[in-house]
């Protein structure tokens, strides 16, 4: 059986998806995934970043890349969370006469955890705990990434800052590669980055792909939540610690202290 998983999304919706696309391993997987993710992606057979496939040209009205649609054919099984909301793209490969089974890319009750939600779309039984082995070495460090995809989901800056200047051990702050921050360390690839955050002391993040990384690399991870809900975009790990306000502004420097200290 040769199977091809294609799982789009940011960061942490794609490890969020580690559990089911690992349920789904066949004799030869093959997944494709946002270029970032690649390295995350230690089970497969073949990684591929999607922009390099020719999948986004399917059903625009341009030709088809023969490449891309060998590709699909040469496949007895394609699971998919990509193309499902695009009726065109739908319609092409299926012209095409290649079987794509959709899966919604975001839960849709409002009840179960994203990541339940994800494996059981794949057949598989909750819990699911996505897991990213990496090398391991002690830093006596705090990791603290203050930003997220959304500034309504990030903790006010200045409250990090009083927090790393409360703590008894030295913060070491990072950032992505398109946010800034004087002094801050932006670690390109993602699993040399697991391996970094898992290493510190205790990690402290907004809700972001990042935290779930964390959290997925074992982590003791403290995550700042307040307009989304951590029910069902929580991370998991044995050792998160969810703070949450009505609004990122009524977490105190205080209880994310506390939540520190728990860990440490």
């Amino acid at each position: 059986m040769r199977r091809l998983i294609i799982r789009p999304g940011g960061i942490g919706d794609c490890i969020l998806a580690l559990p089911a696309m690992e349920y789904l391993r066949a004799d030869y997987t093959e997944v494709w995934v946002r270029s970032d993710v690649v390295p995350l992606v230690r089970f497969a057979d073949r990684v591929r970043p999607i922009a390099s496939t020719g999948l986004d040209l399917l059903g625009i009205g341009a030709a088809d890349p023969p490449s891309t649609v060998a590709a699909l054919r040469s496949f007895d099984s394609i699971v998919s969370w990509y193309g499902t909301n695009r009726p065109e793209f739908r319609e092409e490969v299926a012209r095409l006469g290649v079987t794509f089974e959709f899966l919604p890319a975001l839960p849709s009750d409002g009840v179960m955890h994203a990541a339940d939600y994800f494996l059981t779309q794949a057949g598989g039984r909750p819990p699911a705990i996505p897991r990213i082995d990496c090398d391991i070495v002690t830093l006596d460090v705090i990791a603290i990434q203050p930003f997220s995809g959304s500034p309504r989901k990030n903790w006010p800056l200045e409250r990090f800052r009083e927090l790393a200047a409360r703590l008894s051990t030295q913060a070491e702050w990072y950032t992505g590669p398109d946010e800034k921050l004087e002094g801050a360390l932006r670690v390109g690839d993602l699993y040399e980055l697991a391996g970094r955050l898992a290493s510190a002391r205790a990690y402290v993040g907004n809700d972001s792909g990042i935290t779930h990384l964390a959290a997925a690399a074992g982590a003791s991870v403290v995550v700042l939540f307040g307009p989304t809900d951590p029910a069902i975009w929580g991370p998991r790990g044995e050792r998160v610690r969810i703070v949450k306000g009505a609004t990122m502004d009524d977490i105190s420097v205080e209880a994310v202290a506390s939540a520190v200290n728990e860990l440490c």
